[in-house]
Parts: structure tokens; C-alpha cells; sequence
């Protein structure tokens, strides 16, 4: 069976793992008990070795998915050619009725006609690195490995499993209006009649939960379906024990179509997690925010003449050693599939930006006690003294470190950011430094980062090549927006970073040491949207965004990037990246709109950042 497309993939999840639901009614992706942990279900890397469990009927169907309004509980619809529908509803009961672990809740109901209905249960432990033995009980199937690992599924009395090498199958008959629940657990050798898991009152209450949730968004913009779904997205990325925010729930979806440009993404990137918690915050979700500054402590409260560590496990671990799977085919044969991540000892100055603009935004709503300013303090003094130095920036290439431009920015952000944070609430450090090192870095990327003659900012000094990163500049006050330099550097992004679509902006075109193209990034068309807007062509920015925003396909989720040629969503999913992305452009939007009566800006509002 042929995989499907990554953005035909729904997404459910309890804040501690997700699951990925494919069209076909197949759990192809899903790790336990924790996002990071080894893959239970791993058809997503591998059809034939990876692991499923799969409900669907039997005959040819068309298929369609959704969400719950306001949830990110899954609905799968199969319309029989002979007449009968089906509906696979899929969730992880979170909040209140997460009271046993994760647990995966599969009620599959036949809402007309009659449909004859096959369930697979084949999990495989430890990436399919461990053969199951498969047991038959009462009322489903446990399943263990020689290291003791257990999954089980429940289910009626009366369907009758079969078990054969390394899986368990049944099929049911059902009519109009018949119902029945499935029910995946981890860790748990009990295997009980599905009515003891009250099913139905958890399906409830989850939903109850996501809807509470997503009423508390603050945004009211024409874009309000996909600013909650993006921040839904988002929410399920976030680690509830730890604050920590995962780059996606998946690993080593391909970048690219060969080249090897598959990487691991269930860590925590300081970056990644900050342009989140940025992106929550914006629509008024405070506990978020609160978590991850909780986290950063507990991950930086140390002080270290060696720069910060760029990403985390979930549970706060340094140690994510890479290393590749041999015997995974990956995602439609593209190799290698890897878990860890290399790039986990990269100096990227660019970080130390990004953790201060969130901390400015966070001491909002938040007092700022004295265990988060001194490593606030720390972060701020450790740029003063180090930012001279070359880096590996936000793109993480294979290469020797340069100096980028974006991440000479960002640390002036951070200068800037805390000299602002202590000057404003009166606390200890040399804001006076920290203010004279934030302007050298200033004149410096004037001086070094710009390109006279083609009047753009470059990637990285005494180099031509330009760089979608350079838009950040605006957003983040280094430049005015009404600075012509910030105009000539969106024409040239557009120009030589463009696409054979003009909604999709590649990140850059120059070497990284890794082999194979890639796609256009999201958070690139969203920097150009945000520019357009923020420099007098809002009309122009919307067209663009409202383009893009039809690329996430049914659900409204996004991968890292969207392939031009043929549109197809590459690398993880969803990436939080992309999604925070989205939430950002939209609100940035929303501020600039221009008055309908005059065509320019209703208020001289400051921007988003400030």
C-alpha cells in the first residue's frame, strides 16, 4: 500500500505523545509514553516492518477527514461504493480525563447503510526493532516484546480476533446506528471489557476541554479558522510535565526527495519553543508561556563559560546522540530514518534573541522573580561577551560556522531586550554595556551584512548569498519598517528566493553541506507576508496568505516545507515552526489593516514586538 500524502495525516495527542491518523484509518505514527520515546506504531517510516493499528470497511470507499470543531478530536469518514458510512473517531483523552496514561480511543460507528469493518492490531516495539508475541484475552489482545514492553487493545466481547505472526485481525458486521469502541493502552498487561474505560464520558470530557481551550483565544481576524487550528496544533506539541515544546511529534520525513534531509524533530529547540510560546501568547494563552520559562530555568540555571545548548529532550536530557535506523525503509523509501539529533552541539548565537524577545513579552503578564531574571541576566551577559564569534544561525548547515546576519541580529535582540527588561523593572546588570555592545553589533551588520550594489542583506558577511532570515529585521525593531532598506531587501528575497509559485519562498540557495534539494519553507512565505504588510503593500501580503493558507489541505496543518513542483508538504508534521508562523502573520495582519475609508493604517500602532 502506497503511503499517503504527509498533510493527509491528522494529528491527535495528549500533551504527552501524538499519534498520526492516516486516511486509511491506520495509527502510522505514534511513540509512548512520551513524544521522544521509541516508536510503538512506525508505518509512517516503514509500511511492511513499521506497526499500524488500522480500522476500516471492507470494499473500495472514498475517505475524508476533520476535526470536532474547536478540538483535536479526529474524525475519518468512509463512504462505501455500495452505500454505507462509516466513521472511525479518534482521540487522547487529555485534561481531567486523562486519568490512566495515554490511552488511544478509537469508536468506530456505521452512521448509514451496513458495512463489513477490518481491525489491524500489529504494533512494533522499539522502532520494529523487537518482534511482538501477540496473546489472545477475553475481551482484546495483549501484546509483549522480550523486554517486557506491553501494548494491548480492547474491545467487545464479541469480535473475534485472529492472531497470526505479529499481528491480530478481526472484522465485524455492523448496521445503521451500531457502535463500537477500540482502545489502545501502553504499559498496562490488563486487558479490560471497554465499558470499564467509561469511552464514551472521556470522548466527552476531551471534548469539553479542547473547547474551553480555544475560547480563550484572543484573535477575531478573518483568519480565525486557521489561527485555531494552528494553535491547536501547537497546544498538542506542548510537553505538559515539563513546559518543554517539541519541533514536531515525528521524525525523518523528508525534507526532500533523497539527499538525506531527515532529521529527528521530537526535541525541544530553545528557538523553536520561543517563536511558540511568542505565538500563543499573542492570542492569550499565558500558562504556555509560563511552562517554558519554567523549563528554560530548570535547562539554563546553571552558569557556563560554553555556549547554550540549542535543544533538550522533553524531559530536560542534554544527551541526544544521532545515529540512523538500517533497517527502516523511511517514508516512501526515503532514507536514512535517524533518532537524536547532531546538530544538538551547534553554536547558534541567533538563540539568545529569541529566549529574551520571549522573555521581554513573558515579564508582560508574569512578575519577573529572581530565579528567572538571573538566567535572563546570565543569557544577556553571555552575548555581550561572545557575539563576535562565528555560529551555525537558525538554518543548522553542516558547515564550518559563519557569521550570519540574522544571527548577528538576534543577538542584538538580546542586548537590546534585556537592557530594555532591566532598565524598565529596575534590576541588577550592566545595561549600560549591554546597550554600547548592542549598537557596535548595530553599525557592524550595516557595515558588513549589507550589500551595497544590489541594496540587500546578505546570509553572511564577505559572502553574496542571500538569506530568507534577513526579514526578520522589521519584526524585530532593528530596522524601521519604513527604512528603504527593508523594502530593497523584500524585493531582492522575492527575486532570487522565489519559487515557480509566488506564495512559497525558498530559505536560501546556497551551499549547507548536505546533499539533495529541499523544498520552499512556510515561515519564509510568512516573513514575506509580514514584510509586505509591514511596508505599505498589505493588500499584496493578504493575497499571498490567503494563497498559502489553501497549501494545509482539509485538516489545516503543515509540515516544514511545501514542495513548488507539485505542492506536497515535506519534513515533519506538523512542524510548530510553521504553525506559529502562521498565528504571527495573521496577527501581524490584523494590526496593520488599513482603515477602509482611507486605505492606510488605522492607528500608528506599534508593532506586535514592541
Amino acid at each position: 500500500m502506497s503511503q499517503a500524502p504527509i498533510s493527509d495525516y491528522g494529528v491527535i495527542g495528549d500533551q504527552h505523545t501524538a499519534a498520526l491518523v492516516g486516511p486509511d484509518g491506520g495509527i502510522d505514527w505514534c511513540c509512548a509514553p512520551r513524544f521522544d520515546s521509541p516508536s510503538m506504531f512506525g508505518a509512517l517510516l516503514d509500511d511492511v516492518r513499521g506497526g499500524t493499528c488500522r480500522i476500516a470497511p471492507i470494499g473500495a470507499s472514498t475517505t475524508e477527514q476533520r476535526y470536532l470543531p474547536g478540538t483535536n478530536i479526529l474524525v475519518t469518514t468512509f463512504r462505501l461504493a455500495a452505500g454505507g458510512v462509516v466513521e472511525v473517531t479518534d482521540l487522547m483523552p487529555i485534561g481531567p480525563a486523562r486519568r490512566h496514561g495515554t490511552e488511544l480511543l478509537r469508536r468506530v460507528t456505521c452512521t448509514r447503510g451496513t458495512a463489513d469493518v477490518n481491525i489491524l492490531f500489529a504494533p512494533r516495539f522499539d522502532y520494529a526493532q523487537r518482534p511482538p508475541q501477540l496473546h489472545r484475552r477475553a475481551v482484546g489482545v495483549l501484546a509483549t516484546d522480550d523486554d517486557d514492553d506491553v501494548a494491548t487493545i480492547a474491545s467487545a466481547r464479541d469480535v473475534p480476533w485472529e492472531i497470526t505472526e505479529g499481528q491480530a485481525e478481526a472484522k465485524i458486521s455492523l448496521g445503521t446506528g451500531d457502535q463500537t469502541w477500540f482502545i489502545v493502552r501502553f504499559d498496562d498487561d490488563d486487558v479490560h471489557p471497554v465499558d470499564d474505560y467509561r469511552p464514551q464520558e472521556k470522548l466527552d470530557a476531551t471534548a469539553r476541554w479542547w473547547d474551553e481551550w480555544t475560547t480563550h483565544m484572543d484573535y477575531e481576524g478573518p483568519y480565525r479558522q486557521a489561527v485555531e487550528r494552528s494553535a491547536l496544533a501547537l497546544k498538542l506539541c506542548c510537553y505538559e510535565p515539563t513546559g518543554a515544546v517539541v519541533a514536531a511529534p515525528t521524525t525523518s520525513l523528508p525534507g526532500g526527495v533523497g539527499g538525506g534531509r531527515n532529521w529527528d524533530y521530537r526535541y525541544t529547540w530553545l528557538r523553536d519553543s520561543a517563536f511558540v510560546v511568542d505565538a500563543l501568547e499573542r492570542l492569550g494563552y499565558e500558562s504556555e508561556a509560563n511552562a517554558f520559562v519554567q523549563f528554560l530555568k530548570r535547562t539554563s540555571r546553571k552558569a557556563s563559560p560554553k555556549h547554550l545548548q540549542i535543544m533538550f529532550g522533553v524531559d530536560g536530557r542534554r544527551d541526544l546522540p544521532e545515529h540512523v535506523l538500517e533497517h527502516l525503509a523511511g517514508y516512501r523509501g526515503n532514507r536514512p530514518v535517524r533518532i537524536g539529533n547532531g546538530a544538538v552541539g551547534q553554536f547558534q548565537l541567533d538563540v539568545y534573541g529569541e529566549l529574551l524577545e520571549t522573555a521581554n513579552i513573558w515579564r508582560r503578564h508574569h512578575p519577573m522573580s529572581e530565579g528567572a531574571w538571573r538566567v535572563f541576566r546570565q543569557l544577556v551577559d553571555w552575548t555581550a561577551d561572545h557575539w563576535r564569534e562565528p555560529d551555525h544561525s537558525i538554518w543548522e548547515p553542516r558547515l564550518e560556522p559563519k557569521h550570519y546576519v540574522f544571527s548577528k541580529v538576534m543577538a542584538w535582540v538580546a542586548l537590546d531586550r534585556g537592557a530594555r527588561m532591566a532598565s524598565d523593572l529596575q534590576l541588577p546588570g550592566d545595561a549600560d554595556r549591554w546597550r554600547k555592545e548592542a549598537a557596535t553589533i548595530h553599525a557592524e551588520v550595516l557595515e558588513q551584512g549589507w550589500d551595497r550594489q544590489r541594496q540587500t542583506f546578505l546570509q553572511a558577511y564577505d559572502e553574496p548569498h542571500l538569506d530568507a532570515s534577513a526579514l526578520i529585521i522589521p519584526k524585530v525593531r532593528f530596522l524601521s519598517r519604513k527604512d528603504p532598506r527593508v523594502k530593497s531587501t523584500l524585493a531582492a528575497v522575492r527575486r532570487d528566493l522565489a519559487t515557480s509559485c509566488e506564495d512559497l519562498i525558498y530559505r536560501y540557495r546556497s551551499a549547507d553541506g548536505l546533499e539533495g534539494k529541499e523544498g520552499s519553507f512556510v515561515i519564509c512565505s510568512c516573513w514575506v507576508v509580514g514584510n509586505l504588510a509591514m511596508t505599505g503593500e498589505h493588500a499584496e501580503g493578504e493575497r499571498l496568505f490567503r494563497l498559502l493558507l489553501k497549501r494545509g489541505g482539509a485538516l489545516g496543518l503543515f509540515a516544514e516545507e511545501i514542495d513548488p513542483s507539485t505542492g506536497e508538504h515535506l519534513g515533519n508534521y506538523p512542524q510548530a515552526l510553521s504553525h506559529a508562523a502562521l498565528i504571527q502573520t495573521a496577527y501581524l495582519l490584523e494590526r496593520l489593516r488599513p482603515a477602509p475609508s482611507t486605505g492606510v493604517a488605522a492607528s500608528p500602532q506599534p508593532l506586535p514586538n514592541s
